[in-house]
C-alpha cells in the first residue's frame, strides 16, 4: 500500500475522483493478472483453527459456529481501534486535518506525503486481514474480493465518504438489510441494498455522515 502511494497515487491527488477510480480497477485487474500467472487459478480451502472449530448448541437441531463469532469479534476490535485512531491519538488528527484541507496541514509543517503513505499502508493491512479471517469461511479462489467489492462501493457512499464512523453505520445496514431482505422478501433481495443506497442519497446526498 505504502509503495502504491509513493509511485502511483501521489500523482492523483488533484485530480479528479474518477481518475482516482479508473486507476484502483485498472490495478486490480493487473494484480489479479500477475496472481494468476505466479500462483495459478485454483481454489484453496483454509481450515478453521483448531482451537476455534466448534460450535455453541441452540436448540438440539442448532448450533452456530465459534469461528464466526470470532470474527465479529475481530472486526468490533478492528472498528474500535480504527475509531481511536482517528479521532484521539495525534496521529489521527493529522489524518483528519489532511483530509479536510491538504494546503493548510502542509503549511503547518506537517509532512502530508508521509500521512497519506500511512493511510494506504493501513487500508492495504485491514484488506489483508479481511481476507485472512474471511478465507475458512469462503475458500480462497481468483478474484474472491470482487463479490465485495461493489458491496463496500455502497457502503462507503451510504456512511459518507470520508467518514469511519459512516462507514461502520453503514456496514451494519446493509448487512441487516440484505440478511433480513433475503429471509422476508427473498424476490427483491437482491436489489434491497441498492434500494437502500438510493432512499439514502435522496434525502441525504452526501452520505448519513459528513466527512
Amino acid at each position: 500500500g505504502w509503495l502504491l502511494e509513493w509511485a502511483l497515487f501521489r500523482f492523483f491527488y488533484h485530480r479528479d475522483h474518477l481518475d482516482q477510480v479508473l486507476l484502483t480497477f485498472g490495478l486490480i485487474y493487473i494484480f489479479e493478472e500477475v496472481r494468476s500467472i505466479f500462483w495459478g487459478d485454483d481454489v484453496h480451502a483454509v481450515q478453521v483453527p483448531e482451537l476455534l472449530n466448534w460450535s455453541i448448541p441452540l436448540t438440539d437441531t442448532l448450533s452456530y459456529p465459534v469461528y464466526r463469532l470470532v470474527m465479529s469479534g475481530v472486526c468490533i476490535l478492528l472498528a474500535i481501534g480504527l475509531y481511536l485512531l482517528i479521532n484521539r491519538t495525534r496521529l489521527g488528527m493529522k489524518i483528519r486535518a489532511g483530509a479536510f484541507n491538504r494546503e493548510m496541514t502542509e503549511s503547518l509543517g506537517i509532512n502530508i506525503r508521509l500521512i497519506h503513505g500511512v493511510v494506504f499502508a493501513l487500508g492495504v493491512g485491514l484488506a489483508a486481514i479481511a481476507g485472512m479471517i474471511a478465507a475458512p469461511i469462503s475458500s480462497v479462489y481468483p478474484g474472491m474480493g470482487s463479490s465485495v467489492l461493489i458491496m463496500c462501493f455502497v457502503v462507503v457512499v451510504i456512511g459518507g465518504i470520508g467518514s469511519v464512523r459512516g462507514a461502520l453505520v453503514a456496514a451494519l445496514l446493509v448487512g441487516l438489510v440484505d440478511t433480513f431482505g433475503k429471509v422476508l422478501v427473498p424476490q427483491i433481495a437482491g436489489m434491497a441494498v441498492y434500494m437502500l443506497m438510493a432512499i439514502v442519497l435522496l434525502y441525504k446526498p452526501e452520505g448519513l455522515f459528513k466527512h
